[in-house]
């Protein structure tokens, strides 16, 4: 069966199916249960058939996430025992985390010469990724705030299941505070809080997945390792430059792995809580796309057109790094074509090489964005009524912490457990928001690369190295979204995914 022929038996499988399931929510036709469940398998296999006709990983992923909401929803005490699933998927995305970020961070930094340009550049950038991650995460704050859509969830009922364990206050630290004043009880948690982004073993750092300790760890290295004479220092730049590209590889075969993971979630989530978290997950979601739109279009785009930049040939330039992170939701497997894009749209490769590595773990817009609004589900789904201050003390930590986040597929839960943790809310409330992960990832991916792309513009122009005619000598291949839909279907060989 030819992909147009399956598409519209889709459309109207999936039509007929909600025109019965609303008739059966309101009342409007008695249709009995068995009919329902019956209509609910029917159109998982026009959709299993429409996966198998497509062959994208996008569609696959999509699939096994309403297919998880039907056993959820038909065979709950199945759906429970799939947990195992949804975890292995985790630990193998966290595998990724260390190498990748060690590997692109000691590449960008050690791949220059001019330590002073790099000494430039680093605070260049980090002053601009300080600035749109710190907007981002009030974006975040205001907007859940707003639609309240953690309110209104039945916690009781929740599974307390174990999730990634988070390093709260040692032993040591609670005798420490136990000898100081109160009044001084902030100001040591604060600087522990910097003790802590110090490594004492890089090992133990990547094997507890301290994503803040690798980055520095991984930038003074960086910067020891330009110090070092050419002659001894580009075998190892070399090595990491090899390492980061295995990783690309390994992250690809990894997401092949997505569909099952996200459908265990789900069907988890759904056979645990029922249907109706759903109507609160799915307000979650629109709140996220709602404030991530909101970003782009007063943060982001008036920071290019204030710098001048031609919006129309930066979209042309940033589309396919965008379309290939929406559809694997990874920024990483963007990382090539956006630096090559880039570099063809007029910042020169020095600081495309630099910038972009670096951002991927200090300007994930989208990431911060996430963070600060799902902290405050937890609180609202828990029924926690934090004070302005709280809210502010959550920011801030995100600040700091946030700037850690590898930019792999669910790296961010790390950061929001941790966070979770410190401020005592119950982490056990982020289970449920692993089943729609896989649409939020989607979104705020996308707007990670775009910050970034973005950045090494702001960057160049601030340095004065932009060639301003470039992006308008620029090819834009017609049959770009074609490309990378055939690289998707491709699999983890597909060269635009390295």
């Amino acid at each position: 069966m030819s992909k147009k022929a399956t598409g519209y038996l889709m459309l109207v499988t999936i039509a007929l199916a909600s025109i019965i399931t609303l008739l059966y929510e309101f009342n409007i036709v008695a249709v009995p249960a068995s009919v329902m469940m019956l209509v609910r398998w029917i159109t998982a296999a026009v959709l299993i058939l429409n996966a198998i006709v497509r062959k994208g990983l996008t569609t696959w992923i999509l699939t096994c996430m309403v297919l998880g909401i039907f056993v959820g929803l038909d065979f709950p005490n199945v759906a429970k025992a799939l947990q195992p699933l949804s975890q292995g998927f985790i630990k193998l995305v966290k595998t990724i985390v260390g190498p990748i970020l060690f590997a692109t961070l000691v590449f960008g930094i050690a791949g220059h010469s001019d330590l002073k340009q790099v000494g430039r550049m680093a605070w260049k950038s980090m002053l601009y990724f300080f600035c749109a991650t710190t907007c981002a995460i009030f974006i975040g704050l205001a907007a859940i705030n707003l639609t309240k859509a953690g309110v209104g969830i039945d916690i009781e009922h929740m599974p307390h299941e174990e999730l990634p364990q988070t390093s709260g206050m040692s032993e040591g630290d609670k005798l420490a505070l136990s000898h100081i004043d109160e009044s001084a009880h902030g100001l040591y948690k604060f600087t522990s809080f910097f003790r802590d982004t110090f490594p004492e073993n890089i090992v133990k750092s990547v094997y507890e997945n301290k994503v803040l300790q690798i980055v520095v760890f991984a930038v003074i290295f960086g910067i020891g390792l330009a110090m070092v004479e050419e002659k001894k220092r580009k075998p190892f730049v070399d090595f990491a430059e090899s390492l980061s590209e295995a990783m690309f590889k390994f992250t690809n075969l990894v997401m092949l792995f997505a569909p099952i993971g996200v459908g265990a979630a789900m069907a988890y989530t759904v056979g645990h809580l029922g249907v109706d978290i759903l109507k609160n997950l799915f307000m979650l979601l629109a709140t996220l796309y709602l404030a991530l739109i909101f970003f782009l279009l007063i943060i982001l785009l008036p920071v290019a057109l204030y710098l001048k930049v031609p919006i129309k040939q930066f979209v042309n330039a940033i589309k396919e790094p965008v379309s290939i992170a929406f559809a694997t939701t990874s920024s990483d497997a963007a990382l090539p074509k956006a630096m090559s894009a880039m570099e063809k749209f007029g910042v020169p490769r020095k600081i495309v090489s630099f910038v972009i590595p670096t951002g991927y773990s200090f300007n994930l817009d989208g990431t911060s964005l996430y963070l600060s609004l799902a902290s405050i589900f937890v609180a609202q789904a828990a029924g926690i009524d934090l004070s302005f201050g709280q809210q502010l003390m959550i920011a801030f930590t995100l600040m700091i912490t946030s700037k850690g986040v590898a930019a792999v597929p669910r790296a961010s839960l790390i950061i929001l457990i941790a966070t979770a943790d410190q401020f005592g809310l119950p982490v056990f409330v982020i289970a449920a928001i692993l089943g729609i992960d896989e649409l939020m990832d989607m979104a705020r991916t996308s707007v990670n690369v775009i910050g970034n792309c973005l950045a090494t513009v702001v960057v160049a122009k601030w340095e004065g190295e932009f060639d301003e005619a470039a992006p308008f000598r620029m090819d834009t291949d017609p049959d770009g979204v074609a490309e990378i839909a055939e690289t998707i279907e491709e699999g983890p060989e597909g060269e635009t995914r390295t």
